[in-house]
Formats: structure tokens, sequence, C-alpha cells
């Protein structure tokens, strides 16, 4: 049996994104249920040395657009990263889920072998073939900072478990 590069990572993008809706309505609900503002949580960080979770959302949604965008051979969206509410990372996540569903399946077609050149600041471009960005880079980062916002809500009370993670 064999899986399209895209049903390997639009439903899990999209499962995942919409999950992570599901967080920030807990989370929402868990600042109005004890009276304070529910953008506190946007500043949250696991460690000094980490970004907050308003990072950790945009980059999780820049995974998802990016990765879909590469591995269709088409120019990744450029969004400002100026959220500063719950809503607007709400609204980020909806836009990401939008451009994710807009990639049809037949452009990802032969992305497995397509080269992937992923640009760094600090250091030589990364190189990759479509299925190795995917299986060892993409997913894996967008699963990191994916986990990295549910383990800040986790962290300051919201009440989460690994089915909400799991399923939404």
């Amino acid at each position: 049996m064999t899986i399209s590069m895209h049903a390997a990572c639009a439903p899990t993008f999209e499962r995942m994104l919409g999950n992570m809706l599901s967080w920030l309505d807990k989370a929402q609900a868990h600042a109005q249920a004890r009276k304070f503002s529910p953008d506190n949580y946007l500043a949250q960080r696991l460690t000094a040395d980490m970004l907050p979770l308003v990072k950790q959302v945009q980059i999780a949604a820049d995974a998802a657009k990016g990765c879909m965008s590469r591995l269709a051979g088409q120019e990744i969206p450029k969004w400002d990263d100026n959220e500063a509410t719950l809503d607007d990372l709400r609204a980020r996540i909806r836009r990401t889920i939008a451009h994710v569903q807009s990639i049809d399946a037949a452009a990802l077609e032969g992305s497995a072998t397509r080269e992937i050149v992923i640009p760094r600041r600090t250091s030589e471009p990364l190189t990759f073939n479509g299925l190795n960005y995917l299986q060892h880079y993409a997913l894996p980062n967008f699963f990191f900072h994916t986990m990295m916002v549910y383990t800040l809500l986790r962290q300051t009370g919201v009440e989460l478990g690994k089915q909400d993670y799991l399923v939404g």
C-alpha cells in the first residue's frame, strides 16, 4: 500500500490545528472562570530561553503552511507575526487550515523527489528531497511547536489531557 504525500501531511495538519483551536477555547474558558485575561497566556514560556506561546502557535502555523507550499512548489504566503490576543491566534490557525485545504492533492504529486531547500539565518541552507523533508524536518518541527502550545497551556492549569492532544 502506498500513501500520497498529500495524505501523509494535509489531514494531520488540519486535525492538529483544529485540536489547537479547541485548546485555545479551553484556555479562554479557564481564564474566564478564574477572572483573568485569556491574553495572559500569550507570554507564557516553559523556560526563560524558549519562545512564548504566541510564537509557538505562529511557528506551528508557519510549519504547516510552509510544508504544504514547498511540497506543492508554490510560494509560501507571508503573514505578519502580529497576533496579540487568543482571537488573533485562532484567526491565524483558521487561515492556516484554509491554506492547507486550498492545496489540491494533485499539486503534491511527485513532491517526494522534489528538492526542498530551507534557508537558515546562521548557517548553510538545508537541502532535502520532499519525502525526507516531510518525514524528518517538517512534521517533527510542526509537532514540536504544537506540543509546546499544549504543554504551555497545560502548565498554566488549563484542563487538557492526552485525548485533547490526539482527538481535539
